[in-house]
């Protein structure tokens, strides 16, 4: 067996790349994730396999497609009255979704004590998936009043952030480490920069002035958001506006619009980078770092009024597109990646590589070693494949094609609906589905997307 390193697995919800130093935004503080990246492996292109939260987080802990871990479930949600739902607040009892070993599974057979803290989000509880700790919140998506379980005992609501006690956690964690014989498994989980934008410290929510936001030159403000004052109060206040209808949540702040929504996303992602920062140093402090594999994340992205829309779910560049940072000091060499594209289900198989050399067939990622072991080699597979609700795309190095599905018999269309050269439009400006010039990149594209749909089993539905 070669040698275990710990492994430290950190995703953030609803990162896109675009707001990342590292990746070329002059405007946001993120010096921690910018250190990461210096001191390892930066993919330019990564993706998420699924934009929606519950599905990519399935995706990443089980190195298997949405559809073959959830039987291609979005997120698990019940009617509540017309137009409304209601996400479960906790996991499922039982083993409803991730029926094959998983990633946390793996390593613990392995030898690994395996540690989950922070925002779960996944329709099985985490001991039924491999992790032998967790402390998790009951809801989704609130930063204040949040009720945790630690190992399913009894709820306790801690004082101040969720977010910050999340973080002190982690520190407690890793100095217990200290020392240990036993190799660690931490699955970190940070639940800004997604909304409630307006439940975190006055500090951050301030942090940037609506003016120097550098916005894409796909947003329009010049007009409005479709239901422009729902979805910014979606994007400050989240369940407590939607489900709840708290009355504070019936009124935006004075000329308070998209640039100022964004803004505040702005400071989500520095608080965030915040706690990376906790996590690098509580590794330096043990001195557990040099024997840390350290992988940053997230789910998915966000659009951000990117094309007029909100939120994520698409196949385009907002919605998919995530950050992807490796560090293993002394056992990778620091570079980036291009010419390749990596994604979510890849992270798994990549750990079990790195740590027990072994990958089980069922996962359906690659390896990204041979990137990680030299930046300029690239992947063996250079696209990637994204589910959405109502088809699936790929995305190549300078392409990327979509391909509805019928939402009945599952059955792929006849032909792609969408084809963008992200080389000449990095927007997505222009389709070029119906050009004769683009025909031939069209149909090639769209026989990888069908061979993947023959040879990408479903899970069988309950």
């Amino acid at each position: 067996m070669p040698h275990q390193p710990n492994i430290v697995l950190c995703i953030c919800d609803q990162l896109r790349p675009f707001e990342v130093g590292c990746y070329g935004n002059p405007v946001i503080r993120t010096p921690h994730l910018d250190r990461l990246a210096r001191e390892g492996v930066r993919f330019e292109l990564a993706v998420t396999n699924y934009p929606v939260c519950m599905a990519a987080r399935s995706v990443l802990l089980s190195g298997q497609y949405n559809r073959t871990c959830t039987g291609g479930v979005s997120n698990v949600h019940y009617p509540r009255g017309p137009g409304a739902f209601l996400l479960p607040e906790y996991p499922a009892a039982g083993r409803p979704h991730l029926p094959d070993q998983t990633l946390p599974e793996a390593l613990r057979d392995a030898g690994y004590a395996t540690q989950v803290i922070g925002k779960w989000h996944i329709h099985s509880w985490p001991h039924d998936v491999g992790f032998e700790h967790y402390l998790i919140p009951r809801v989704p998506h609130c930063h204040t009043g949040q009720s945790f379980t630690e190992d399913g005992g009894p709820e306790f609501v801690p004082a101040g952030y969720s977010v910050d006690f999340e973080a002190e956690r982690v520190e407690r964690f890793l100095a217990s480490q200290q020392g240990a014989s036993q190799p660690f498994f931490l699955y970190y989980s940070i639940s800004p920069p997604h909304c409630p934008l307006a439940d975190a410290p006055e500090y951050y929510r301030a942090m940037y002035r609506p003016a120097d936001i550098p916005l894409r030159p796909n947003v329009d403000l010049s007009r409005p958001l479709a239901e422009q004052d729902h979805w910014l109060k979606v994007y400050r206040w989240d369940f407590r506006y939607y489900n709840l209808h708290l009355p504070h949540t019936e009124h935006l702040p004075p000329f308070y619009g998209l640039r100022e929504c964004i803004a505040e996303y702005y400071g989500m992602t520095t608080w965030m980078d915040a706690c990376v920062g906790r996590m690098l140093a509580a590794l330096d402090r043990t001195g557990l770092a040099g024997n840390t594999v350290v992988v940053f994340t997230s789910d998915h992205g966000d659009n951000l009024g990117s094309h007029g829309l909100v939120q994520k779910g698409g196949p385009n560049e907002e919605s998919a597109r995530i950050p992807l940072l490796v560090r293993y000091p002394g056992r990778l060499r620091p570079g980036v990646v291009t010419g390749s594209v990596a994604s979510l289900v890849d992270v798994a198989p990549t750990l079990l590589e790195l740590a027990t050399g072994a990958v089980p067939d069922h996962m359906a990622g690659q390896s990204l070693r041979p990137a990680l072991q030299d930046p300029h080699t690239g992947l063996p597979r250079e696209h990637a494949f994204i589910e959405t609700g109502d088809g699936v795309a790929l995305r190549t190095p300078t392409h990327m094609a979509f391909v509805p599905r019928d939402p009945v018999s599952q059955e792929m269309a006849p032909a792609a609906t969408l084809l963008f050269d992200l080389s000449d439009d990095p927007y997505e400006t222009h389709n070029l589905a119906g050009s004769d010039v683009h025909a031939p990149v069209r149909r090639g594209m769209e026989q990888l997307i069908r061979e993947w749909d023959r040879a990408t089993p479903w899970m069988p539905a309950d």
